[in-house]
């Protein structure tokens, strides 16, 4: 019975997360209120809301953690399976791209929660802190390739720090820019970063 209860909190937790990600896509974080998000779940009251978070911080760091943690095991599996340090380069960036393009309502909650985010001491999150863990994934991906020999001497913060740019940048061209090609632009940073880091 208990095993049950779990199974369906769980469901219900992530029919809510699902239902706030979309809500706060779609209207922005301010107007996104337990009521809205509510209504967009199809549920009776925001009671049921309050009964599994504890509050709208509590919601936000939910869709954090369970956006980031979609985002790292779909890159995380396509680099692994990748051999070489340039496959496994290759195969990073085009797992980010494309998980951006996959998962508009998500990318465009997570744009809009940002400016709201608080760190454990209550300072707002800036751009640049919460991009460092994947900044620093990315360095071990071009220190490995450098440890093997693969890549020529650069400076790995820096360079991880370039490429990542590069993939900020698409998720305001694809939010933002309905023109954009996206196949081209992923070709493309895919071949200007084997380029960059690659000996001779």
């Amino acid at each position: 019975m208990g095993m049950e209860r779990t199974y369906t909190n769980e469901a219900r937790r992530a029919q809510i997360v699902r239902a706030a990600i979309e809500t706060i896509a779609e209207i922005g974080y301010p107007k996104a209120s337990f009521a809205r998000i509510t209504r967009h779940a199809g549920l009776r009251s925001p009671r049921m809301i309050s009964y599994h978070f504890a509050d709208k911080d509590d919601l936000i760091h939910q869709i954090l953690v369970d956006v980031l943690a979609e985002a790292a095991r779909f890159i995380g599996e396509r680099t692994a399976a990748a051999g070489t340090a340039t496959e496994r380069l290759r195969a990073y960036l085009e797992a980010n791209l494309h998980f951006l393009r996959d998962h508009p309502a998500e990318i465009a909650a997570l744009t809009e929660i940002g400016p709201h985010l608080r760190n454990t001491d209550g300072e707002p999150y800036t751009s640049s802190s919460a991009q460092e863990v994947s900044v620093q994934d990315l360095a071990t991906l071009l220190r490995g390739g450098q440890a093997s020999g693969e890549f020529r001497d650069f400076d790995v913060r820096s360079m991880a720090v370039l490429l990542r740019g590069a993939v900020e940048a698409a998720a305001v061209r694809l939010r933002d820019d309905e023109s954009f090609d996206f196949e081209t632009y992923v070709r493309e940073v895919v071949t200007t970063s084997a380029l960059a880091v690659r000996r001779g």
